[in-house]
């Protein structure tokens, strides 16, 4: 087996579970009002579970929007009921929340806003909980975005990715904004970029309609791809994508 088939034997499909007042939603471009609603989040995620999901990607998207957890309780009845490593982002903004989340079970953090304003947070959590820190580079047009992905952050994703990957982080999770929601299709090549930029794993997100786009996301050399849209409106399963890869 060769490097590039060894990479896709490994790739893994990660199934979103975001939440919105409560319930699963998925959102286009990330704006609120364009949701579509999915129901109780710990029947979606006992659902990618039962699919053979090996992990679970989980957001808080008033806490992204807001700036603090909204969802606290969903997202703890999801934790309290699933046995997959799982990861959360979406409102955490301090070394404390997210040491907090890491020993009450969490996997792995999520950090965003957090990180553009304060890499060295990178550091503080990964010091203590090393591995365990997912920083989320969300990209408009080239630029990385923060805030709910309300504003520019002045960086690109490939500096972002350097500095962070010197700062501890586990892995990147680049979401292409344009393409996000969309079930349009993926823009592969600056996942590509980010992959050839980066040691670290990066975990791709953003667009993904096809099986085949998962195949060229895989392809890139990313580590992960995150699916949630096309997951829920039954583009294909969650086993088909895996499939897709392993092949």
């Amino acid at each position: 087996m060769n490097s590039d088939d060894e990479a896709r034997e490994a790739f893994e499909v990660i199934p979103a579970v975001d939440v919105q007042d409560g319930e699963v939603v998925q959102l286009v471009q990330g704006e609120r009002g364009t949701e579509k609603t999915y129901g109780d989040p710990v029947e979606a995620a006992q659902r990618w579970i039962d699919a053979g999901a090996q992990s679970l990607h989980l957001v808080d998207l008033d806490g992204a929007f807001e700036g603090e957890r909204r969802n606290a309780d969903a997202i703890d009845a999801v934790l309290e009921t699933v046995d997959v490593p799982t990861q959360l982002g979406g409102g955490i903004r301090t070394a404390e929340g997210a040491i907090d989340l890491l020993e009450r079970g969490l996997d792995r953090v999520i950090l965003g806003t957090a990180a553009v304003e304060n890499p060295e947070i990178v550091a503080e959590i990964s010091e203590s909980h090393p591995d365990s820190v997912v920083v989320s580079l969300d990209a408009k047009d080239g630029e990385v975005v923060v805030e709910g992905w309300t504003e520019g952050a002045g960086i690109t994703p490939v500096e972002a990715a350097e500095r962070y990957a010197e700062l501890g982080a586990a892995a990147i999770l680049f979401t292409n904004v344009d393409v996000e929601g969309q079930l349009e299709g993926v823009a592969t090549e600056p996942v590509r970029e980010l992959v050839d930029a980066t040691e670290i794993p990066v975990i791709a997100s953003g667009g993904v309609a096809t099986l085949e786009d998962v195949r060229t996301l895989a392809d890139t050399g990313a580590a992960a791809v995150v699916v949630g849209s096309a997951l829920y409106e039954g583009n294909f399963t969650l086993e088909d994508a895996q499939a897709a890869v392993n092949e």
